[in-house]
């Protein structure tokens, strides 16, 4: 087998453009063929496992928590069922940052397999919209032909039939996502009252029910080339050593078609050049060409050729699962510096969160501060008082009755603005307020630093540091 020329080398002016924009600058409508094969059928049943994942994911709870709760109106997070409040903002981040050095290092090694395998975007679109598409109007040939004739009966009624199952899908999606921000017991009291009782979120849902219905009727695998901001990292994040969706170069070039090889007798690569790789890539790629930003791993090429392969009897992985090291000498995959670096980053961050959740949070934490832009007052005695407002987070499902108090009893006293106690729900916020009072001879200058502990009976479950402010050391009125 001759080796591949240096054109194929060099010639890098696939890049400077994308498949899915010609060039006048309009679009290009992808139409992919209907895959098929091991790697495809491996797929249909992984994305189905994620789509129920995701259908389930709001109505499972752990510890009276649900799965995944992004609550930001509301600045409540739960993640596998551990609850993250405002007071938690450090240990949320800290996880967001474990994911995000996860995906990194996931990407270094495997490549995108992410967005072909696992994304959302991509199991909705080809493994629910794409089919029905395939199911009302046919495989891509029948698409484009559809798309080209005049607005007959036919296409009116193909046409209109998928974008109603469309639609509805997208509205049974739009109040899924919405279950992820407001909780089932909220999207469950807006089925059983109506939109009249929670127009906010009726609303809510038919806008997140048109994006989605937007986003795969029309822009489609847009979102993994134009908007995606995963696809941009990967050109930083792969290296040479990294498993991707490959085009075996050494083996393939130079391609050509069977009768003309045999008609001129000349050695051509393996690849006959049938361009089935490109006709059902979603993105409208060619393999071929190497790596590409709009490569979403999905392995749809591999089963097309693999299938080719096996009609002209030569061996199947021309297209196949690997690293442009190993394809370029031959070697096996080897773990570079870069990949231990941030193994041993994720190694960190992981055992700090995990320190940070079990020694490092508290089930009840509270907020104590001085009542802003109010000084203090000196009551009728001689001592000082001063205003503070507080609020206590119940993190737990177990109701709870506190306390608070001054860690140091005999320096003051303590008034509470209301009930002496506090009673507090599971996963309740309570807010009050309460007077602290300190004898002039307590205070050490402008500012004072008090302690103040929140009790549950006698057990100390939460401490704050606050100032107390006083007169200034030497001024009378």
């Amino acid at each position: 087998m001759s080796t591949p020329t240096s054109e194929f080398y060099n010639d890098e002016s696939f890049r400077d453009h994308i498949g899915t924009v010609n060039a006048d600058g309009k679009r290009n409508w992808i139409y992919a063929k209907k895959p098929s094969g091991k790697l495809y059928m491996a797929r249909t049943w992984v994305s189905w496992f994620f789509l129920f994942l995701f259908v389930s994911a709001p109505f499972i709870h752990i510890g009276g928590h649900p799965l995944f709760l992004f609550n930001i109106m509301e600045r409540r997070f739960v993640v596998f069922g551990v609850p993250f409040w405002t007071q938690d903002f450090h240990l949320f981040v800290l996880a967001f940052l474990t994911f995000v050095v996860f995906i990194i290092l996931f990407t270094v090694v495997f490549g995108r397999v992410w967005c072909g395998w696992a994304c959302p975007q991509t199991l909705f679109m080809e493994m629910v919209f794409r089919k029905i598409e395939y199911w009302i109007e046919g495989d891509a040939n029948r698409q484009r032909k559809l798309s080209a004739q005049a607005w007959d009966a036919e296409k009116i009624r193909k046409k209109g039939l998928k974008w109603t199952v469309f639609a509805i899908i997208a509205y049974l999606i739009g109040n899924l996502a919405l279950t992820y921000i407001v909780g089932v017991d909220e999207w469950m009291s807006l089925v059983q009252n109506g939109p009249a009782a929670r127009p906010g979120l009726f609303i809510s849902t038919l806008v997140f029910s048109t994006v989605f219905f937007l986003v795969f009727s029309w822009f489609r695998e847009q979102a993994c080339i134009v908007v995606c901001p995963y696809g941009r990292l990967q050109s930083v994040l792969l290296t040479r050593e990294s498993m991707v969706v490959a085009y075996d170069y050494l083996r393939g070039e130079p391609r050509g078609k069977i009768k003309k090889k045999e008609e001129l007798g000349q050695s051509q690569g393996d690849c006959i050049d049938c361009r089935l790789c490109v006709q059902v890539c979603p993105t409208g790629i060619d393999i071929r060409n190497g790596t590409q930003l709009e490569c979403v791993n999905c392995t749809a090429c591999i089963d097309a050729c693999n299938e080719v392969m096996d009609k002209v009897e030569r061996p199947q992985g021309l297209i196949r699962v690997t690293s442009e090291q190993q394809l370029a000498s031959g070697k096996y995959f080897k773990p570079s510096a870069r990949i231990y670096a941030y193994s041993g980053v994720l190694v960190l961050l992981v055992a700090i969160l995990f320190f940070g959740m079990t020694r490092g949070r508290n089930p009840v934490e509270a907020t104590i501060l001085r009542q802003p832009g109010m000084l203090f007052r000196e009551l009728e005695d001689g001592r000082i008082n001063n205003l503070y407002n507080y609020q206590i987070v119940n993190k737990t499902m177990q109701p709870v009755t506190l306390q608070i108090r001054l860690a140091e009893p005999e320096a003051g006293s303590l008034e509470m603005i209301g009930q002496p106690t506090i009673p507090l729900g599971g996963q309740e916020i309570a807010k009050g307020s309460f007077f602290v009072v300190l004898s002039k001879d307590q205070l050490d200058g402008r500012m004072t630093k008090i302690n103040l502990e929140v009790l549950r009976g006698d057990t100390l479950v939460d401490q704050v540091k606050t100032n107390f402010l006083g007169p200034i050391p030497g001024f009378n009125k």
